[in-house]
């Protein structure tokens, strides 16, 4: 007789795993596994909705439906502050960005005797997954993926090229990186390519930093009703309805403070969310985006000011943040150590805290939770819809 067993959960990688413990690939919650490895799908296995979903190495979780989704983004994040020996006061319904919601996209190119590929990488591998389609992306630049790969096949070099695409107000942009443009012809190519294609912008990097080849208007993208200038490279969430959902939660929980700060500000995607009734100080290491914020805070009507500072080396000090009602942070994946330990021993009695990184983020609420805040709400975020990366926001208060 053939024994099967359940499975109950998935690992953080996207395995599924059954009660004894054993990790079987490809399988999801209300799934059985039998001795040989072999999965009897369950109510929530579906069909992947992308041909090249198991090597293409964007997606891991395309055979599990939302509620397993749902429930895996919470997980991530609820055992990551159970780890630390938190438990969240409130833990808010689980946002999962819809498909063709995506707005940023780092590709890989490759030219080849038949022509090219261009695609993500496969999971694990050097090798490029020449894409038929991506149902992540927003329709604007998955419709570029055809032309991209063409242009690639008549004008790249023999390396691996990389082909960053971001959706801005005016279109999508594109950056070439790796990607030599020798000569008149190819240069003029390029700008044919973008003009018939009406790409907001396109840039080249050939190892100096990316280079404005074609720009017709002042590339922007509008943060909370506030058009911002939008550097080559800049960081943006990755879909608009995740970045709404999180800047409508820290709207509400910030209540009625009225001098705040954006820590790890970047373009201000926070800052002008928050500055209604409000003052908010946005500091930003990364010069660009810094002044980008500034201008656009200058003209929306000072009630964000910028400081350029690296928040890493010369975090802000206890003299400045007693000064403050509130501070939201949204720091890179390796989290805000240095500058959390400097909220933990100011005064502040509320902080907003964005994270890409479920493991950082517990680390540093633990320094929080010593100091005597507690994690008072708690929002799961899934907008990078089918695959293992997580995101949250969470309030803490004394």
């Amino acid at each position: 007789m053939t024994i099967s067993e359940p499975i109950i959960r998935l690992a953080a990688k996207g395995d599924g795993v059954s009660a004894s413990g054993r990790h079987v690939s490809g399988a999801v919650p209300g799934d059985a596994v039998d001795e040989s490895g072999t999965i009897m799908p369950g109510p929530h296995h579906i069909a992947p909705v992308c041909r090249h979903f198991a090597r293409c190495g964007g997606c891991q979780l395309q055979h599990a439906d939302d509620t397993v989704l749902a429930d895996f983004v919470r997980d991530r994040v609820v055992n990551a502050a159970r780890g630390q020996g938190l438990e969240a006061d409130e833990v808010l319904p689980v946002h999962l960005s819809p498909p063709h919601t995506r707005r940023r996209a780092g590709l890989h190119g490759l030219r080849t005797a038949k022509g090219a590929v261009l695609g993500y990488r496969e999971g694990g591998s050097h090798r490029v997954v020449d894409l038929a389609e991506c149902p992540v992306l927003h329709p604007a630049m998955a419709a570029l993926l055809a032309p991209l790969r063409r242009f690639v096949a008549a004008h790249g070099p023999k390396g691996m090229v990389g082909v960053d695409l971001t959706l801005a107000d005016q279109g999508v942009e594109a950056n070439l990186a790796n990607f030599p443009l020798e000569g008149l012809g190819p240069t003029e190519a390029a700008l044919d390519f973008a003009r018939s294609h009406a790409l907001a912008r396109l840039t080249i990097d050939q190892g100096y930093g990316p280079e404005t080849l074609w720009e017709p208007e002042p590339v922007t993208v509008t943060l909370s009703g506030v058009p911002v200038s939008l550097p080559p490279g800049s960081f943006l969430q990755a879909t608009r309805d995740a970045e709404a959902r999180m800047a409508a939660d820290a709207a509400a929980w910030l209540g009625d403070a009225r001098m705040m700060a954006d820590l790890f500000a970047g373009l201000g995607t926070f800052a002008f969310a928050l500055r209604q009734g409000r003052k908010v100080l946005a500091v930003e290491a990364e010069r660009a985006a810094h002044l980008a914020c500034k201008v656009a805070g200058a003209q929306s009507g000072e009630s964000v000011l910028s400081l350029h500072r690296d928040l890493f080396r010369n975090p802000l000090q206890l003299a400045e943040l007693n000064r403050l009602d509130a501070v939201l942070l949204d720091p890179p994946r390796a989290g805000a150590r240095a500058q959390v330990a400097e909220i933990a021993a100011s005064t502040l009695t509320r902080v907003l805290y964005v994270s890409c990184n479920p493991s950082s983020w517990a680390r540093d609420a633990a320094m929080l939770a010593q100091a005597g805040f507690r994690l008072t709400k708690l929002r799961p975020v899934g907008q990078f819809r089918w695959s293992t990366h997580v995101e949250l926001v969470s309030l803490f208060e004394r």
